[in-house]
């Protein structure tokens, strides 16, 4: 997985992707609203709501929402409590749907999450996030 979302990275900084024209206004804004009630849930500490957001691969892949929340904790601190957020558009890369969100850490860093985002029982669900720091941006 890590390997593909770091190839959904150089795509998104190498290659135009189809920009959000190809991606409805509906979806675009239930995509921001899951990652939104994600980052919620994050801030309230509330696992099992964190958790049934993702995939059904992602909550294989941690077995436990308790599990899920401690690796965010400690792997995933911007996302886990951002001082800021900004969603960019999201966009197609090699027919995957990615949401990019900007996001400040609490020392004012910033860095750009990449969301691969999926449709799971009708609704869009994260299958995962990949961080990269943007090198010499303070907010």
């Amino acid at each position: 997985m890590i390997r593909s979302l770091l190839f959904a990275l150089l795509l998104l900084a190498a290659v135009p992707a189809s920009a959000a024209a190809d991606i409805s206004k509906e979806d675009a804004a239930a995509i921001r609203a899951v990652i939104s009630e994600q980052l919620d849930a994050f801030a309230r500490d509330d696992g099992p709501h964190a958790f049934s957001l993702a995939t059904a691969g992602i909550r294989a892949q941690f077995g436990t929402p308790e599990v899920f929340m401690e690796m965010v904790r400690s792997q995933y601190a911007v996302v886990y409590r951002p001082k800021s957020v900004r969603f960019e558009p999201p966009e197609l890369v090699e027919g995957q749907v990615v949401q990019p969100v900007r996001m400040t850490d609490a020392g004012g860093g910033t860095w750009m999450a990449i969301y691969p985002m999926l449709r799971e029982g009708g609704r869009w669900r994260t299958n995962g996030c990949l961080l990269h720091r943007l090198q010499g941006v303070q907010t």
